[in-house]
């Protein structure tokens, strides 16, 4: 008999992470990294200076909170509004503006939406998600959140932006194991984006061809009128 594979809290972890680099590197166009070392931690706070967290429930509990630095928001969020073509004077230049929360909550969601679609993927279970709450914190004020969960289990993890700031993660979840009965196969999640972008590809190729076929046409037809010319002359 085989032995049965057990996914643990710190395996549900590894994919949040890869969640956080994925979407990160994708939106800033600059690569996103996390420390392989993980702090176990009693509780999880929002800190300084912009704090973020998102509840989901469902399969299992938890709690997903954001700590940035003001150097890796404003990172982040420079990178990314460029990555979309913003003009650089319409990019906010200060952690405490709406913009930048508003879009690091974009972020989060993404990263927490990307995340349940892998749960789902992977442990054959559901989780649903609320919106991702995002605030500016001062200096002195540390806010505790605190969610109801039988055998809470606490982890931190260190990630580092291309310039070398930090911004940390931190996950708060009932202690629960997966343990896989049988082999079963993996569907990769159909990404919308990604059928837009392979059509338009598609119809740009297509057009690209057309257009050199037309040309080639023309050419060929020049060729021929050359020919009747010349031959018209007797030559």
């Amino acid at each position: 008999m085989s032995k049965s594979k057990i996914i643990s809290t710190d395996d549900i972890l590894a994919t949040l992470c890869h969640s956080v680099t994925g979407v990160l590197t994708s939106a800033s166009g600059n690569s996103i990294s996390y420390s392989a070392m993980v702090q176990k931690i009693t509780r999880t706070c929002m800190r300084p200076d912009i704090g973020c967290f998102v509840l989901f429930d469902g399969g299992f509990t938890g709690l997903v909170v954001t700590n940035f630095t003001s150097q890796a928001a404003m990172e982040i969020y420079g990178d990314y509004m460029r990555n979309m073509g913003m003009p650089e004077e319409e990019i906010a230049h200060s952690h405490l503006s709406d913009d930048v929360s508003n879009v690091l909550g974009e972020l989060m969601n993404q990263i927490v939406g990307d995340f349940t679609s892998k749960v789902r993927e992977q442990l054959h279970t559901s989780i649903t998600q609320n919106q991702p709450k995002m605030m500016a914190i001062n200096k002195q004020v540390q806010i505790s959140v605190d969610t109801t969960m039988d055998r809470p289990q606490a982890r931190r993890v260190t990630f580092t932006t291309s310039k070398q700031n930090i911004f940390y993660l931190e996950l708060a979840m009932d202690k629960t194991e997966f343990i896989k009965l049988h082999d079963f196969d993996i569907v990769d999640a159909i990404d919308p984006d990604d059928i837009i972008e392979n059509e338009a590809k598609q119809k740009a190729e297509k057009a690209k061809a057309k257009s050199k076929e037309a040309e080639q046409d023309d050419a060929d037809d020049a060729d021929d009128a050359d020919d009747d010319f010349m031959a018209g002359l007797g030559l």
